[in-house]
């Protein structure tokens, strides 16, 4: 049985349609980049060049000397690794639970997942705070990785479900035919092959983390225990006035390590799911 073969002009027109949202994600971070290294005289210019026509490290160094950027990173840091770890920690066995059983418990957990993606996180904020603060995390970076995990945990149990239904059950159903016990095929068999999810997941839960803003604003009071993205906008005056120089560079470097996180684990994303999973 032939394949369907997509003509050469179906094909250019969904090459050009890549290009074009990919010239749409790259334009902003290009424009970022470039008002990062312009010197003052450029950023008010009437008509702004793409390119900087004299590049300076001006912005970078104003935008240490003006706020505390290495430890506002590190406090996204902590929280974006400790949301992303306790995420996938608890989603992983909950979302076998959901993908596997076939009662009316599972079936109303995977209706809990679906209904609470559709409730803004501004909802959200108001009974949170209440519980941080009969806990006495407010003002607190744990307090903020718990409301990350609350937040982003219904996501990351509806990734890791998908992928655990995407593993065969025969798999499973062979290794308990070779003697294997449950906790054995769970550990040696189904979770290697969820390596790609766990690593979405995490990728997931730390961007979102390490990107959020709104909750870090409204529990974060102490300036030492505040955030990068919250850092950020002490570069805005009181009359709304951007100093847009140092606040493109440190912008700049916040999206680094993102891209760094995202670089390091996209093998285990892109990867094959079943490779090596099949006997011979």
């Amino acid at each position: 049985m032939t394949g369907t073969r997509t003509s050469p002009g179906a094909r250019a027109g969904q090459y050009a349609a890549l290009l074009a949202y990919l010239a749409f994600l790259a334009l902003p971070f290009l424009w970022l980049l470039s008002t990062a290294f312009k010197p003052p005289r450029e950023l008010a210019a009437a008509h702004p060049a793409w390119i900087p026509r004299h590049p300076t490290l001006g912005n970078f160094r104003r935008a240490f000397d003006e706020q505390p950027l290495p430890h506002a990173a590190l406090n996204s840091l902590l929280v974006a690794l400790g949301a992303a770890v306790i995420a996938v920690l608890l989603a992983t066995p909950m979302a076998y639970v959901m993908a596997r059983g076939r009662g009316r418990l599972a079936r109303a957990a995977t209706g809990w997942v679906v209904v609470s993606q559709a409730f803004p996180f501004v909802l959200l904020i108001i009974p949170l705070f209440l519980v941080l603060k009969e806990l006495r995390l407010i003002d607190s970076l744990a307090g903020l990785v718990l409301v990350h995990v609350v937040w982003s945990l219904p996501f990351a149990l509806w990734m890791l479900a998908g992928y655990v239904r995407a593993v065969p059950a025969e798999l499973e159903e062979a290794a308990a035919v070779d003697g294997a016990g449950r906790l054995r095929t769970l550990v040696s068999v189904t979770a290697p092959l969820l390596a790609p999810g766990i690593a979405a997941t995490a990728l997931f839960a730390f961007v979102t983390a390490w990107n959020e803003f709104f909750f870090a604003l409204v529990l974060l009071k102490s300036p030492e225990k505040q955030t990068l993205p919250v850092v950020l906008t002490h570069f805005i005056g009181a009359e709304g006035v951007a100093d847009l120089g140092p606040l493109a560079a440190a912008a700049f470097l916040a999206t680094l390590p993102s891209l760094v996180v995202f670089a390091l684990v996209q093998r285990r994303i892109t990867g094959g799911l079943f490779a090596g999973a099949v006997k011979s």
